[in-house]
């Protein structure tokens, strides 16, 4: 007899007609995600629940063959168990299943044939009110020869959806486009980048850069630049210059980094004379999707400050607060993290933590929760918070990680996205526009995510007049 920690078979000798096993599961979200991972089949049906709403069913139902995985697993495990070879399966599906349905799956042995030690099984699946879901037979080669073996576990596996950039790149597209200075395009990664969000409808882009560059650039990613506007300048140096000039000018809501160095960019856009500094401090901030965290996680700043004062912090801290309420979070959370909870003298971090607080407390900071200093363990994880009885309004909870310094911010977001299997979308936020940032490294969904923070961000700040901020697209 199998026991909880062993999975033992029957052999054809030990089975006798009328023998029955059974399995119960109930159907979540996740699994209809799982199935559809594995199988490839995203049928609108299962997946989105506007289409299937106007479905005959009118819900999210599961792919039929769920159920009918439920019946392999008793015949592999159970009933004939290790050893069974799969020989045929009829399947009749006479009532959906649908998310939260209990469906209890049940072979009966109908039949022995001793010629090649073959049972025929008769199979249902039956859903919480004792209606039959599924029907039909199966036909095995069962075993001979005892199989005891210990029980495998299941693996441990996370789904990571990204169903939150995908909302935003519906709020983006639901508005006019963003004139958008792309500062030196000059790599067919950079012009791919340009030409997805101008085919999503997101941005209207100016091209400045050498001519030739961009030319041959746009070849090699195949991309058709005839429709947008070319500007040509001698090099990366005067493509940054002249970009900002543009968004000075009121020409572009939006500034793209091309192929050119982060540090070439801020460079103009920093500059004392003529660059778009405003009277915040400029900072970066990541909106990370992360599989497992209930929300959008952002972390501030791993880009731009190296080792941000506490006049800094607190710009980068407004900064990321304005961010959150454009993406919908009405008083963020923000943790300011440290390498302990408590606030210790010899540390900057927990001080500066401290000083960002009170600040708070005085309205110097606003439309947020601050706390500080916290692990990170006690900003993210709710089972830490209560393991070390920490009473607070942020901790566990938090929506926006205020790091010490860029290397932290760095390696954190660069773990999550590398290690974690998490989306990150940049924006460089408090100067005159948002500033869009991406990699060579960074997916398609990432690229156009950074795009639509930068537009939703644009429309917010200006309420985007036609024909400098936003241009409506048709088609």
């Amino acid at each position: 007899m199998a026991t909880a920690n062993l999975i033992e078979n029957r052999t054809f000798d030990e089975i006798a007609v009328g023998d029955t096993a059974s399995l119960t599961r109930t159907l979540t979200a996740d699994d209809i995600q799982l199935f559809a991972a594995v199988s490839g089949d995203v049928n609108p049906a299962h997946l989105d629940p506007v289409y299937a709403e106007t479905d005959m069913f009118h819900r999210v139902i599961a792919h039929g063959m769920w159920g009918a995985g439920l019946i392999s697993a008793i015949l592999g495990t159970e009933l004939p168990g290790p050893g069974a070879i799969y020989l045929g399966q009829s399947l009749r599906f006479t009532r959906p299943v649908g998310v939260g349905d209990t469906i209890t799956a049940c072979v009966t042995v109908a039949q022995k044939r001793a010629e090649h030690h073959v049972i025929v099984l008769d199979c249902a699946c039956v859903n919480q009110k004792g209606e039959t879901v599924i029907s039909g037979q199966a036909e095995v080669k069962a075993p001979t020869e005892k199989v005891s073996r210990p029980r495998m576990p299941l693996p441990d596996v996370r789904i990571a959806s990204h169903d939150r950039f995908r909302q935003l790149m519906e709020r983006a597209k639901d508005g006019s486009a963003c004139v958008t200075a792309v500062v030196h395009p000059c790599s067919a990664d950079a012009m791919r980048a340009v030409a997805e969000a101008a085919d999503a409808g997101i941005v209207v882009p100016i091209l400045i850069g050498p001519a030739a560059r961009m030319t041959n650039a746009a070849k090699d990613a195949g991309v058709d630049i005839a429709a947008f506007r070319v500007i040509g300048v001698p090099h990366s140096h005067a493509a940054a210059a002249e970009a900002v000039a543009r968004v000075r000018a009121g020409e572009a809501a939006l500034l793209m980094k091309g192929s050119l160095h982060t540090d070439e960019l801020m460079g103009a856009v920093v500059s004392s004379d003529m660059g778009l500094r405003t009277e915040r401090r400029i900072s970066h901030a990541y909106v990370m999707d992360v599989p497992g965290y209930p929300r959008p996680l952002i972390i501030t700043d791993a880009a731009i400050n190296i080792e941000p004062t506490l006049e800094d912090k607190a710009d980068i801290a407004r900064n990321a607060i304005d961010l959150a309420h454009v993406i919908g979070i009405e008083q963020p959370r923000v943790a300011i993290l440290a390498a302990v909870e408590t606030v210790n003298p010899r540390m900057r971090t927990t001080l500066d933590a401290a000083a960002l607080c009170k600040m708070a407390d005085r309205g110097q900071i606003e439309g947020a929760l601050l706390d500080g200093p916290l692990a990170l363990d006690n900003a993210i994880s709710e089972a830490a918070v209560r393991d070390k009885s920490i009473v607070s309004p942020v901790a566990g909870r938090a929506d926006i990680l205020l790091v010490p310094n860029l290397e932290a911010g760095n390696m954190l977001a660069k773990q999550l996205t590398f290690l974690g299997g998490a989306d990150a979308a940049g924006v460089v936020l408090g100067g005159r526009v948002p500033i869009i940032l991406t990699s060579r490294a960074d997916s398609v969904r990432t690229r156009l995510a950074s795009c639509a923070l930068a537009v939703l961000l644009a429309r917010a700040a200006t309420k985007a007049s036609p024909g400098v901020a936003g241009q409506r697209r048709d088609g």
